[in-house]
């Protein structure tokens, strides 16, 4: 009898053996910690999850980026904070289309890497950017950098969100409300070209619909209140994107009758119906392929 209830004991043990390395086997792998010094930038892949490294940033140097200089110096001021391990804002960039949002970003964090080496330290700060639709991945990106001696700006560009779409509470608990909190190494910037990222049919629809409409508004409005840094872009004037048209040709040297690329710059912005730093980029780009110059 003893031994049939030994080998019985043994063939149990056996199994739940066999069940604990099959469940080893269907678990996920965890997540492999990154080489951050392997690159300044990279993407969030949730698949993985992982960071892939960006060996080169798509980036436009701050001093060519005009028109913008209150937005340019307050988020560099609030980026060299950061990067100094002082209080910091999340931030989120808003307003017109093509006014170099995202472009500041990425010259903000080249920037103030850069000074971080000038005065003999390292480039401490890693920029990450984070596709919209993949928000909801956020917390394991924190977990991610959460304990590494680097200091990451995630930054998500054009975000907003539409009817229906919930991923904007996973956003808001990361930002501020979750139980653990952002990291101090962590810091977000968003670009939008709504001050509120969300349409306001959206809000008047929960309005109209609320037992309590106040509040539903309140729900919405809470997100964009998570950003402590507001930063406004605006349309630019002629003058202002003329700067820029002309600060982008003397950078890369086009030589050009000045009357002449004022005409036509002017009626470059006429035919596409505004006048950005986009706009004025495209105009040199048309211009430099005229000239026979590289960029």
């Amino acid at each position: 009898m003893s031994e049939d209830i030994a080998r019985a004991a043994e063939s149990i043990a056996g199994t739940l053996a066999r069940i604990a390395s099959a469940l080893d086997r269907l678990a996920p792998p965890a997540p492999a910690v990154p080489d951050f010094a392997a690159a300044d930038a990279y993407v969030w892949n949730p698949v993985g999850p992982r960071l892939d490294p960006v060996p080169k940033v798509n980036r436009v140097e701050m001093i060519l980026l005009h028109g913008i200089d209150r937005a340019r110096d307050t988020l560099i001021e609030n980026t060299r904070r950061f990067a100094d391990g002082l209080p910091a804002n999340n931030a989120l960039l808003w307003g017109a289309r093509g006014m170099g949002k995202s472009s500041l970003v990425k010259a903000a964090h080249a920037t103030v890497n850069a000074a971080l080496v000038a005065g003999g330290g390292r480039a401490l700060l890693k920029l990450v950017e984070i596709h919209r639709e993949d928000i909801e991945s956020l917390p394991q990106l924190m977990a991610l950098a959460r304990g590494s001696d680097y200091r990451f700006i995630v930054f998500c560009d054009d975000l907003s969100f539409d009817n229906n779409d919930t991923s904007y509470k996973s956003l808001k608990a990361v930002l501020e409300g979750g139980i653990e909190g952002r990291p101090d190494n962590v810091i977000f910037y968003a670009t939008s070209n709504r001050r509120h990222l969300l349409p306001r049919d959206m809000m008047e629809n929960e309005r109209s619909t609320s037992i309590n409409p106040g509040e539903a508004v309140e729900e919405k409005v809470s997100l964009s209140d998570r950003f402590g840094l507001w930063l406004g872009f605006h349309k630019c004037s002629q003058d202002e994107y003329l700067a820029m048209v002309f600060g982008y040709a003397n950078h890369f040297g086009l030589k050009a009758d000045e009357d002449t690329v004022r005409a036509e710059a002017l009626e470059w912005a006429t035919t596409r119906g505004s006048r950005s730093g986009r706009v004025a980029w495209q105009f040199v780009q048309d211009l430099a392929g005229r000239l026979g110059v590289r960029l």
